[in-house]
């Protein structure tokens, strides 16, 4: 009789293991479909009636995986959503893609994650292997984790297998994907490494093992750390540059022509996306259960959460220069998602800027290819039709998202003023235009 490593493994090699997956959201169904690609039998499990039943209608809601991608997989059998946890019985390997909020006190919210880890424990984990993906702060695989799932007497690396490995979704992006992004694996066991490496294995083209969950747990935090501090770095440079009267953009172009020691970050309106105006949080809640305060990182999200302040206030100034006031003036905002190119408005600073004009009485609408529609503090707001006449009645129009599909020159023919938050407008325009 093989024991449960050696059965697991076999399964994963000969293609049999069954995947199931928790969360189907923008990291939970591409790596399902990056899975069912590859072969691998894939049973998603969400709690959102709503989204299971246009995923087995091969209805896509994520803009990463099309509708077309998902058909052959449904109708092969590879990949089938469902509500239902008792089907985490027919299961060989369960990956947690859920998400982990920040309270309103900036402290984590892993109640999602653990949630999951009772109905695992609930339904079993015996022979199965376990792998945490959502962004959490050092310690909670092996804290919080692995004690539901060991609660029966099943010892981790013998009975079950229990690793984390970080998600490296980045929504949009075309050139990196699930197979040729490298992938951080750390087990709880040097077995729980072992089953979980054969398993992403089958999919990603770099698996990097590192020594332990924790350590991989960290690796996550290091990546969105490293990229605010860095924004928060050079939106504050931004800032100076205002004070010098100088042009932070040409100051970052120059200084990128360095080629090493120097990575160019570009200043923005405030961060946003689900990991990087978050994630550096956890690491910063976790320092302080022991005493030591993440300067870096607190100073970082100063800077950072202050932007939509400052473009709004560029905003005002500018209509002050045309002789209006905020209050009743007309601003029309490009761009309410955090990125461009995509559809999401998670933590999305154009949120935080609509929300300061309006306090300042400003009458605002928006326009943005991807988002139809949105809510922000219990109010509802519909994209408009962007025409030369909503361009030509706007007092003032503020780029907050440079989405690629935007005409700059139609923008700039038919609008009197732009606040450029993202240097869009570049070289002679007709329109005047004020930038960060």
């Amino acid at each position: 009789m093989m024991n449960a490593k050696t059965e697991i493994l076999t399964r994963v090699a000969n293609r049999e293991a069954v995947l199931g997956v928790i969360g189907l959201g923008y990291v939970g169904l591409p790596l399902s479909v990056s899975f069912a690609q590859a072969g691998i039998r894939v049973v998603g499990i969400d709690v959102d009636e709503r989204k299971v039943s246009m995923l087995n209608a091969s209805q896509s809601y994520v803009e990463d995986v099309p509708d077309s991608v998902l058909v052959p997989l449904i109708q092969d059998g590879h990949f089938r959503a469902s509500t239902d946890f008792a089907d985490l019985t027919q299961v060989d390997a369960i990956a947690i893609c859920l998400p982990t909020p920040l309270g309103e006190t900036k402290d984590p919210d892993i109640s999602f994650i653990i949630s999951a880890t009772d109905q695992i424990a609930h339904y079993g984990a015996t022979g199965k292997l376990v792998v945490l993906e959502s962004t959490t702060y050092p310690g909670t695989t092996e804290e919080v984790i692995l004690p539901r799932l060991a609660h029966n007497g099943d010892q981790v690396g013998r009975d079950f297998f229990l690793a984390f490995s970080p998600e490296r979704i980045d929504p949009g992006r075309v050139d990196y994907n699930m197979f040729n992004t490298p992938k951080v694996i750390g087990g709880v066991t040097p077995d729980c490494l072992e089953v979980a490496l054969a398993l992403y294995g089958t999919v990603v083209h770099q698996p990097v093992p590192v020594s332990s969950t924790a350590t991989a747990e960290m690796v996550k935090l290091l990546e969105n750390t490293f990229r605010a501090v860095n924004i928060g770095l050079v939106n504050e440079i931004a800032l100076m540059c205002d004070k010098l009267g100088l042009d932070v953009w040409e100051v970052v172009g120059a200084a990128a022509t360095k080629p090493y020691g120097f990575m160019p970050f570009y200043p923005g309106p405030g961060l946003g996306g689900h990991c990087i105006p978050v994630d550096p949080h956890y690491l910063s809640w976790k320092l302080r259960t022991l005493n030591y305060t993440a300067r870096f990182i607190e100073l970082a999200h100063d800077v950072n959460s202050h932007m939509p302040d400052y473009v709004v206030e560029k905003v005002a100034l500018a209509l002050n220069d045309e002789y209006k006031a905020m209050k009743g003036s007309s601003i029309l905002v490009l761009g309410v998602a955090y990125k461009p190119n995509i559809g999401d408005v998670r933590e999305s600073p154009a949120i935080d800027v609509i929300d300061l004009l309006e306090e300042r009485g400003a009458v605002v609408s928006y326009h943005d290819p991807y988002v139809a529609d949105f809510v922000a503090a219990n109010t509802s707001f519909h994209t408009i039709e962007l025409t030369a006449q909503a361009l030509q009645q706007a007092d003032c129009v503020v780029i907050v998202t440079n989405h690629a599909s935007y005409d700059w020159a139609f923008i700039t023919q038919h609008a009197r003023l732009i606040v450029d938050s993202r240097n869009a407008i570049k070289g002679q325009s007709p329109a005047r235009v004020v930038r960060l």
